[in-house]
């Protein structure tokens, strides 16, 4: 049996820019991602804390302390707004005795704060 559970998740993230012409996806910090275990083009659910919106899309990496809404994603969210963005693996019975998700607290620049209940680096 596989059970999904969270491998990571960036909480608090602020949204520093939208474009809705762009093709899709939210872009975070490299950064950020590395602390959270995020690889490029994972799948992460988002949700938006400010305005109770909820959605699923694939991480692209941008610049220290970036995260941006993109393509149809820029609607569900403003500049400003503040967000959880989590993402799921499937683990096997052993696997789940073990497992300690990737949790990355931001302040409100999108700065790093605190990784807690870090696996193995």
């Amino acid at each position: 049996m596989k059970y999904e559970l969270l491998k990571s998740k960036i909480h608090r993230a602020t949204v520093t820019g939208k474009d809705i012409n762009y093709e899709g996806s939210i872009t975070i910090g490299k950064d950020i991602c590395e602390k959270a275990h995020l690889c490029e083009f994972e799948k992460v659910d988002v949700y938006n804390i400010t305005n109770g919106e909820r959605f699923t899309t694939y991480v692209i990496y941008g610049e220290k302390g970036v995260i941006e809404l993109n393509g149809a994603a820029a609607r569900c969210g403003e500049v400003g707004d503040k967000l959880i963005i989590v993402s799921y693996a499937l683990f096997d019975e052993e696997e789940v005795k073990l497992h300690k998700p990737w949790v990355v607290l931001l302040n409100e620049y999108n700065e790093i704060k605190e990784v807690r209940n870090a696996g193995s680096d």
